[in-house]
Parts: C-alpha cells; structure tokens; sequence
C-alpha cells in the first residue's frame, strides 16, 4: 500500500517513489497540476497562472514560432507536455520545441512521450514567476537527466531569459542558443519588455518587422 497521502503539499519536492508518483499523476484531485518527478522526489504544481505568466508564455512561443516560421526551420512546439523516462523523471515544460531534422520525430496521436522511445525535445522552457529557484536550480538538473538539448527560463518579474546548453549530463549557461542560433536572446527579452510597456497589440507586427531584418542563417 502506498505511503503517499491523499492530499500533500503542493510547490514544492516531497520524497516519493516512482509507483507513487504515479498513483499521484492518476489522482482526479491533480487533474489540472503539473508534475515533475526527480531523484526520487516529486513536485506538483497547483498555483494558478496569472495574466503575465501566460502573457510570456505565449509571447516566447510565437516569437519562436514566427522566427522558424519566417527562415523555414521545421519545427514541432508542445504546451505542458509530459516527457517521462521512468523511474529517472518526468517533466511538463510550458513549452517545448523539437527542430530542424527532429520536428516530425513525435508521432501526432502520442499522448505521454516515452523517452525511452522517442527523443527528448531540443528546447524546453520554463516560465518562471514564484518558481525561479527551483527553475534555474532542480528542474535544471532534472532537464540534464532528459537531455534535453537547452534549456531556457523566462524570469516573469525582471522580463530577462537565462538559457542553458546541455551536454553529457551537465549544462553552462549560454548568451546565445545553440539550437536556434540565429534567433538573438536580446530580441526575446526586448519582446518581452515592450509586451510591458508599449502593449501586446503591436507586439507580433514588431517581431516579424525585426526577424526579418535579420541575417539569413
């Protein structure tokens, strides 16, 4: 019979073996959590979102979609998807890419994407509010054991990106990704401050006027 209380607090890592894990990933009352799971220890994260932590989300996710959609790069983007190597980890991103020559590597009808099967995504990225340390601390060394390839964290209060490269088993912190490298960090971040200051109405016809004024890579 497993240990793990019916209600347990949430936001933060509680120890938890793998079968407990899951019998909490199955439990009606975490429908609408999102779940990692660690070194044996799990997270659950219940906090509802707010207006700028999906208003960033959105803006990071369509101002890469529209940069690969403008220099013809493949590519497949997913919102909380669960990526699960079992008994190792499992994580759901807010956002996650997989690009170039991997962006038809998940077949459409997959739900939970089995690392064990597929490849991890070549970016995943975290949108961080109240959850930063824990975004640029556990959750990324939970990221090196998925291997992903980057790793990315949007910093909510200070409107800043602090990005990861990832390689055997470890990571470095990078000025410039190496997965889309074409795609500068400053415009992301000068995005995200004008969604602040000058609104989100404009924001798009902006990026696309500044993604095209951009070398071809």
């Amino acid at each position: 019979m497993s240990n793990l209380p019916t209600q347990f607090k949430t936001d933060e890592w509680i120890t938890a073996s793998w079968d407990e894990y899951l019998q909490a990933v199955r439990d009606r009352a975490y429908e609408n959590a999102k779940f990692y799971y660690y070194r044996g220890k799990i997270r659950v994260e219940m906090t509802p979102q707010g207006f700028d932590h999906s208003s960033d989300n959105f803006s990071i996710g369509a101002a890469i979609a529209l940069f690969s959609g403008l220099k013809n790069i493949p590519l497949t983007g997913v919102t909380n998807c669960t990526f699960r190597k079992s008994r190792t980890g499992e994580a759901q991103p807010d956002l996650g890419f997989y690009i170039g020559e991997r962006a038809e590597m998940i077949p459409p009808d997959t739900t939970i994407v089995d690392l064990e099967s597929y490849p991890p995504p070549d970016l995943a990225i975290e949108i961080a509010k109240t959850s930063l340390s824990d975004d640029i601390g556990v959750k990324r060394m939970l990221y090196e054991g998925l291997n992903v390839k980057e790793y990315w964290v949007v910093n909510v209060r200070e409107a800043k990106l602090i990005a990861f490269a990832i390689a055997d088993g470890g990571s470095k912190q990078i000025s410039q990704s190496e997965v889309l490298p074409a795609l500068p960090f400053t415009l992301l971040e000068e995005a995200l401050q004008r969604s602040r200051e000058t609104g989100r109405g404009q924001l798009y016809a902006w990026l696309i006027a500044q993604i095209q004024t951009l070398e071809n890579s």
